[in-house]
């Protein structure tokens, strides 16, 4: 899963999003008194090659789920594109939008939760068929098919979801996202409710699939080393902003930002992210602050930082990184000056 991908937009790109911005108005927040916007997402771009796989990490709320919401059409953006095969998906025709459900397809993080307990795998699996108007007989001779890709028994659609363990479950989740032949599939973090020793097998399956069927992946997670291992590029959002976006490798091996670079020491612990929240003032989704979300919690904010949104700048071989002083971080020229709190 780690063919190459340019991290700019490109003309045959098959996903590409262009400054797409989220709000949510009042009716939409919870936990805030129904009063104010916030900004999920924020001036966001990043296209992904025909077979290959972008991760997408960064803390919880940091806006990965919106970008995989809107992806999926659950959403709509408040500004920007969001294109996929070349198309606006919010200015498709009602025939184009049927073809988009068989393009784009999910699967959920959690296996148990994802399964009705009530049905059959066999109509689990079916059910995307069914919603296109496909007959029940050609849905009957596709099922063998479907559960032999995703390695589980012919039989198996006979039981029921709580017949099976969380990884077969996962799998079955897999074969129903397949069932309408996609060409790409968000993954929400499909590994992190597994237990360790059966992660590697869903890896590897969503890597034979990807080889065997051409398929492009959104791979959203919060364990670095999956989303390196899974992954040609990956972009690190923090507050709804992009604040890094390179190749796999380079990027968790050499770190620019300061998020990222203490995401990647939280990891060097062997800890997953969001185990281990980092230091310092969040920033209020109701009140965010100028300049630089991560001034709150960065050592090497300024001033600048307060007056002025960094944009991302060219680190080179693909690489881009939204901080003001990402060069001279790396360096050693600039010192540790503590967080800057107050709001301009």
């Amino acid at each position: 899963m780690t063919g190459a991908a340019p991290v700019q937009a490109t003309s045959d790109a098959l996903v590409d999003l262009r400054h797409v911005r989220k709000e949510f108005g009042p009716r939409r927040i919870l936990g805030f008194g129904g009063k104010g916007t916030v900004i999920a997402v924020e001036d966001v771009s990043f296209s992904i090659q025909p077979g290959s796989t972008f991760g997408l990490v960064g803390e919880s709320g940091s806006g990965k789920s919106t970008i995989a919401r809107l992806l999926l059409k659950l959403e709509r953006p408040t500004a920007g594109e969001v294109m996929v095969e070349g198309r606006d998906i919010f200015r498709h025709t009602a025939q184009e939008q049927n073809a988009y459900r068989r393009t784009v397809q999910m699967v959920l993080q959690d296996p148990y939760g994802a399964l009705s307990p009530r049905m059959r795998v066999r109509d689990i699996v079916g059910e995307p068929l069914s919603a296109q108007g496909v007959a029940r007989e050609r849905i009957a001779e596709e099922m063998p098919r479907l559960l032999d890709i995703v390695g589980l028994a012919k039989d198996a659609g006979d039981r029921y979801p709580h017949q099976f363990s969380g990884g077969q479950r996962q799998r079955i989740a897999i074969a129903r996202a397949l069932s309408v032949n996609p060409r790409f599939l968000v993954l929400d973090e499909p590994v992190s409710a597994l237990d360790v020793s059966i992660r590697a097998q869903i890896l590897i399956l969503l890597r034979t699939m990807q080889e065997r069927m051409g398929l492009t992946y959104l791979f959203i997670g919060h364990d670095l080393a999956i989303v390196k291992y899974v992954s040609a590029f990956v972009g690190v959002m923090y507050f709804g902003r992009m604040v890094e976006i390179g190749p796999s490798d380079a990027l968790l091996r050499r770190p620019l930002h300061p998020y990222t670079r203490r995401l990647v020491a939280v990891a060097s612990m062997s800890q997953p992210l969001g185990h281990h929240r980092l230091t310092g003032e969040l920033p209020n989704p109701l009140d965010p602050p100028s300049g630089c979300h991560f001034r709150m919690r960065c050592p090497y904010a300024t001033q600048t930082c307060v007056a002025q949104v960094p944009m991302l700048r060219d680190a080179g071989r693909q690489h881009r990184v939204a901080c003001h002083y990402f060069e001279d971080i790396e360096s050693g020229k600039k010192a540790e000056t503590g967080p800057i709190l107050m709001s301009a």
